[in-house]
């Protein structure tokens, strides 16, 4: 006789729930975590967003870091855009059916198993509890009053008692499963909507959010079109020895009309929002200079960074002094204090002028009206952040409810035979304490505790 085999139909109908049973194993969720542990941690080494001359400039292929790691490593791989790939992606995606599966098949039934009672009529029942006892003597009615002060909740059907307490702990870890998806899901769609961006915005200009440097295939419409942002000042304060302090921007959101919706100063750790929006001061430069030669109107110069090689900032530029362009004259400056050094058309420096003040160099007085800074601010736009702190809120009160021991209690009254027994999943040490104030209760009077006096058997497993 061949063994039957089964059908084709049957295989596809088992299929599922192999797939299920693969997906909800707990060794693939661990794997899943370590892998996306392990690339959170190359995104956090690895810079994420620059442009391909800055990985060209700091990965070289020769030498290459770790024998391997060069600037081509990472563009071919993502490691330059990590958590919006699509293999970062799709680890999320599949850790959170994971979670998922895992839910549905083991977290949800056990919850289901602990909200039913079940009461054990049968003293062979009670042998198989880690810890169970045999009295001589005990009433339900003189157990239920201990069990409500202990916060047990209590069902009774004749002879039979069943309580238990902390089902709560069985909740727990079904909040922790929601809370960890909720944050995956926080995370996938920052990753598809959110973006990053990067201005350099003079003091009284106006801007709209244009130089985006990093952004989800989705981010379009978080991008905003309708209203822009006005610099209406920019300034530094400087500590007694001439360093920063602190530097601030003071921001007014604005429509399309030039109508102020909103207005804050702004610095660092104290940014601005508005409508899912995040401004945050990063950085700063000095834009231009306002100067005046001889009796000319008062002009705007651009003042541009200078390479130093390594020994701090510097801004300058150059103010001609002749119509056709021929001659003029250097100014450099290192801050906004307001102080210029002034270099002669031969590069000799002159002196040094202050902002308000005048200075005679080759023939012409060159006033100084003052230094424009400009604000560097980071714009950045996540709609997935509200999801991803509700999944850390939700993570912590799972935590702390998974700390609660779930504990049952069982009870029979046989003829002049009372059979008490119960079981808990933590804090052991505190329910056995439980279970022997309990047995010491229905041994008050005699000179020797329930568990010494011969009619009475404490079994601890």
């Amino acid at each position: 006789m061949t063994a039957d085999v089964p059908s084709l139909k049957q295989q596809l109908s088992i299929l599922p729930k192999q797939l299920l049973k693969t997906i909800a194993d707990l060794r693939l969720a661990i794997l899943l975590l370590l892998a996306i542990a392990l690339f959170s941690i190359i995104g956090t080494v690895i810079e994420q967003g620059q442009s391909a001359v800055y990985y060209q400039a700091n990965y070289p292929e020769h030498p290459a870091l770790f024998g391997f790691l060069t600037w081509k490593v990472i563009l071919a791989f993502g490691f330059d855009r990590v958590y919006r790939t699509w293999w970062f992606l799709s680890l999320l995606v599949l850790f959170g059916s994971s979670l998922t599966a895992c839910t549905f098949r083991r977290q949800l039934p056990a919850l289901k198993a602990a909200r039913r009672w079940k009461y054990y009529t049968q003293v062979r029942q009670f042998e198989k509890l880690a810890l169970s006892a045999e009295l001589d003597r005990g009433s339900l009615d003189s157990l239920t009053p201990f069990l409500q002060q202990k916060n047990y909740k209590i069902f009774r059907e004749g002879n039979a008692l069943y309580a238990r307490k902390g089902i709560v702990g069985r909740i727990g870890p079904i909040v922790v499963h929601a809370s960890m998806l909720l944050v995956l899901i926080g995370s996938i769609v920052g990753a598809m909507t959110g973006f990053l961006a990067q201005e350099m915005v003079p003091s009284g200009d106006s801007f709209k959010i244009q130089n985006i440097i990093d952004a989800g295939p989705l981010a379009a419409p978080q991008v905003p079109q309708d209203w822009g942002v006005k610099v209406n000042r920019f300034w530094i304060d400087y500590s007694a020895k001439g360093n920063i302090d602190q530097f601030y921007s003071d921001l007014s959101v604005i429509n399309n009309d030039g109508k102020e919706l909103k207005r804050e100063t702004i610095h660092v750790n104290q940014p601005l929002r508005y409508r899912g929006v995040t401004l945050y001061q990063t950085s700063w430069g000095i834009s231009g200079v306002e100067v005046q030669v001889n009796n000319s109107p008062i002009f705007r110069l651009p003042m541009a960074p200078l390479d130093t090689k390594g020994n701090g900032q510097l801004w300058g530029t150059w103010v001609p002094i002749k119509p056709d362009l021929s001659a003029g004259i250097s100014l450099l400056t290192r801050d906004l204090q307001g102080t210029l050094l002034v270099y002669d058309v031969e590069g000799q420096l002159v002196g040094a002028v202050r902002a308000g003040s005048s200075i005679e160099v080759n023939g012409v007085t060159l006033k100084v009206r003052q230094l424009i800074g400009s604000t560097g601010l980071q714009i950045k736009a996540d709609p997935g952040i509200p999801l991803v702190y509700a999944g850390f809120g939700f993570l912590m009160l799972g935590v702390a409810m998974s700390y609660f021991s779930h504990s049952q209690i069982w009870a029979l009254q046989d003829g002049d035979r009372f059979y008490l027994g119960g079981r808990t999943n933590r804090a052991q040490v505190a329910f056995e304490r439980e279970i022997f104030d309990i047995l010491e209760r229905f041994n008050q009077g005699k000179e020797n505790s329930a568990i010494e006096s011969s009619p009475t058997i404490l079994e601890v497993k």
